[in-house]
């Protein structure tokens, strides 16, 4: 089942002054299960198809379809629901919300939702658990290490239990281990449970976790190599 369709979809920024294009003429669908990365260098239009995916940004042409929805066409405050809905989000830079504990992040969203207490409890625990943090539940961001703030993003992520998981760079800030038991805890979710994973990526380590590498140069696909086995 496709879970995300691009269809050729375009992205220039000040179009009016002195254009940039960002993306050009993209085309991408990723099935329900997958553990994709999209690699390419530094201004290859990586980051700026992933905020167009997660409807953080909205394209210049094209279609953006997700669950059947062209998101493209939604108004801002239905754009902002189906998100909230649909699509997780790990970033870079954790973006945890500094005064709330660990557990209160990774409820936020079901908040948001109006999801009762039992179940934003329940829901809770059981991803701190997964992502083995069930003893710091009670620990702000600042009493956290920079891996085990990025488990609570991916608790957060999965709390809503939404279609899929965008991560953007989710190890750029992250040391080996600190890596490695990301990785270990997103692939095992990807293959128990078919979440599926769309990275933004420059790391080495999670190409080679990848079971599909899409590579962007200059805004534009260039391979798209599909693989039965992540390269161990």
């Amino acid at each position: 089942m496709k879970v995300i369709e691009i269809q050729n979809v375009s992205k220039v920024y000040n179009p009016n002054k002195i254009p940039v294009k960002a993306l050009n003429g993209v085309d991408i669908s990723i099935e329900a299960g997958e553990f994709t990365a999209i690699v390419g260098p530094s201004g290859s239009g990586k980051t700026t198809l992933l905020n167009i995916i997660g409807g953080l940004d909205r394209p210049s042409g094209g279609k953006v379809i997700i669950n059947q929805t062209d998101i493209a066409d939604l108004s801002d405050n239905r754009l902002i629901e189906f998100r909230k809905n649909h699509i997780g989000f790990v970033f870079q830079a954790y973006n945890l919300i500094p005064v709330m504990t660990a557990k209160e992040n990774v409820e936020f969203v079901m908040l948001l939702q109006n999801r009762p207490k039992a179940e934003r409890y329940a829901r809770t625990m059981e991803l701190l658990k997964a992502v083995g943090l069930e003893e710091k539940i009670n620990k702000r961001p600042s009493e956290l290490s920079g891996g085990q703030q990025q488990r609570v993003a991916v608790a957060r992520a999965l709390a809503p239990k939404p279609t899929f998981i965008l991560a953007d760079e989710p190890t750029a800030n992250l040391d080996s281990k600190s890596t490695e038991n990301l990785l270990d805890i997103m692939a095992r979710l990807n293959r128990e449970e078919n979440i599926t994973f769309l990275f933004s990526t420059h790391d080495q380590r999670v190409i080679d976790r990848a079971r599909r590498v899409i590579t962007l140069v200059d805004g534009a696909v260039t391979t798209d190599i599909a693989r039965e086995t992540p390269v161990l």
